[in-house]
């Protein structure tokens, strides 16, 4: 796809994402929109979303998945994030370079604040990236690289806690989680988030607008 269409491309994604990051409660940026400055001052997460339906102009993205790793140095709207991708290793190439343009915010929409807030990508990388749920659990694998599992606080009744009709930009609805495994190692980072705050999302993004 010629570069100069990338920013015009219809996209979109329906699924599902989880997120697990150092702070030690559960991560205020989620009500903040920013505005309050993560637990431990600064950010580190690792992500992961589920494709159940998704496109990028003519090109299929439905099934696939994809890794994330985030750095953050402050307050999430003050930008400087570092963040590197690692896109499903069954992708063609042709939905390899679509999830490249979605998730370093080329292609604009819902993902495009990366490309505002992101000073530094570090990369993005074919992997075996595996995201799979059992039970109430689910789990992000993608090689030795990011090892996570995240599931919902329980809440009132054994039900899940969920912060509703919020303005996140992953989306309105986030389930509170933490992670019962939470482990980085790429791009020179070590991490281990057992134990700290993550998210679960239903993702129902689009673009270019």
């Amino acid at each position: 796809m010629a570069l100069d269409t990338v920013g015009t491309v219809p996209w979109a994604i329906k699924g599902e994402l989880i997120l697990n990051c150092n702070c030690t409660v559960f991560c205020p940026c989620v009500v903040s929109l920013g505005k309050h400055a993560p637990t431990e001052g600064y950010c580190q997460a690792w992500s992961g979303v589920r494709i159940d339906e998704g496109f990028y102009g003519d090109e299929d993205l439905s099934g696939l998945n994809v890794g994330l790793m985030l750095e953050i140095p402050g307050l999430m709207a003050r930008g400087n994030w570092k963040a590197a991708a690692f896109i499903d290793e069954r992708a063609n190439e042709a939905a390899y370079d679509a999830l490249v343009n979605i998730f370093s915010g080329k292609a604009r929409g819902t993902t495009g604040l990366f490309g505002v807030l992101v000073s530094e990508f570090l990369g993005a990388e074919r992997a075996p990236v595996i995201f799979e749920t059992e039970g109430n659990a689910r789990r992000l694998m993608v090689g030795k690289k990011i090892q996570g599992e995240v599931v919902p606080v329980p809440g009132h009744g054994g039900q899940d806690i969920v912060v509703t009709n919020t303005e996140y930009w992953m989306g309105p609805d986030i389930t509170v989680a933490t992670a019962t495994k939470g482990r980085v190692r790429a791009f020179g980072r070590v991490w281990d988030f057992d134990g700290r705050s993550a998210e679960i999302c239903q993702i129902d993004w689009k673009g270019p607008r």
